[in-house]
């Protein structure tokens, strides 16, 4: 079996995470035709392009592999590095994880709060919709994510970790201004929406299910990037949305906000994805995410995967 020499390997990650090949061999102290010379040598190897040549640089899906490889192998490097006792005194181990804004803003941070703090370890939390974050494992830029696919990225082992519940709210006076006339699966649709960003689908989802499969949310939607201020727009008053629980009930029991439809909950499956790395930091990571889900989410569906 033909290998991946190791050199080529990591120049070929160099030239994707900094944009150029000049840039790369800047940060590896070689000159950039020896980092083409590397790249290229690495394409005749596997038979495949790596890399398509534009402003920046961006791995074709042959470079994802071996980029998410060459990430791996850094992070088994410095684990060992680390055992060995190689590393700096003092240095953290980094550990890098996509979630989605809502779990970021109710669950996710309690959970990582349970990690030991010996070794140290840092953080880095990339924001994505649920929908979205496996797709950030299968280009090697996080270790693990928290995601709404069951289905395991390759390289990536997967768990079960509850479902997320959502429930259609508003404020009292929006629901008097805009859903009195008539039944909800007549109003609703009409109604201005809240949104995440152009790829939260959740608000549409739940209008679908009122109408059975029919049409979505209004087209007068506006958009807010933090599930904070997405609370806080709905509250407000510039339209409904579907709200996590964990964020609805103190709003809810002092009357600023309806649930709009009590007994049609949205809920949201949620998995842990992490690379199959015998790494302790990631178990760490892991093993709290999950306790911290277990007493804070609805439970896993009885058909979800549990590895």
């Amino acid at each position: 079996m033909t290998d991946l020499p190791l050199d080529q390997v990591r120049t070929l990650l160099a030239v994707v995470d900094e944009g150029t090949f000049d840039a790369a061999a800047a940060a590896l102290h070689v000159t950039p035709s020896a980092v083409s010379q590397r790249v290229k040598a690495l394409e005749q190897r596997t038979g495949r392009v790596l890399l398509l040549r534009t402003k920046p640089v961006r791995a074709t899906e042959s470079g994802e592999i071996v980029v998410r490889f060459a990430r791996q192998l850094a992070r088994l490097e410095r684990d060992a590095r680390s055992e060995l006792g190689m590393s700096a005194e003092g240095e953290p181990t980094r550990v890098t994880v996509a979630v989605n804004a809502d779990s970021l803003a109710t669950w996710f941070l309690p959970a990582l709060s349970r990690v030991p703090r010996e070794p140290p370890l840092c953080f880095e939390l990339h924001r994505e919709d649920e929908t979205r974050t496996a797709e950030l494992l299968r280009e090697g830029l996080v270790m693990a994510a928290v995601t709404s696919s069951p289905d395991a990225v390759t390289g990536c082992s997967v768990r079960a970790l509850g479902t997320m519940r959502y429930l259609a709210a508003a404020s009292p006076e929006f629901a008097a201004r805009h859903l009195a006339d008539g039944p909800l699966r007549e109003t609703l649709p009409r109604a201005p929406v809240m949104t995440l960003d152009r790829s939260d689908d959740l608000q549409d989802a739940f209008v679908r299910g009122l109408r059975r499969g029919a049409g979505g949310a209004s087209a007068l939607r506006h958009a807010v990037p933090t599930s904070e201020g997405f609370v806080a727009s709905v509250v407000a008053g510039f339209g409904w949305g579907m709200v996590p629980e964990a964020q609805a009930e103190a709003s809810l029991r002092t009357g600023r906000l309806l649930s709009l439809a009590p007994r049609r909950p949205l809920d949201v499956p949620l998995y842990w994805q992490q690379w199959r790395l015998d790494s302790p930091a990631l178990a760490a990571v892991a093993d709290a995410v999950a306790a911290t889900a277990a007493e804070t989410l609805h439970p896993p569906r009885r058909d979800a995967p549990r590895h």
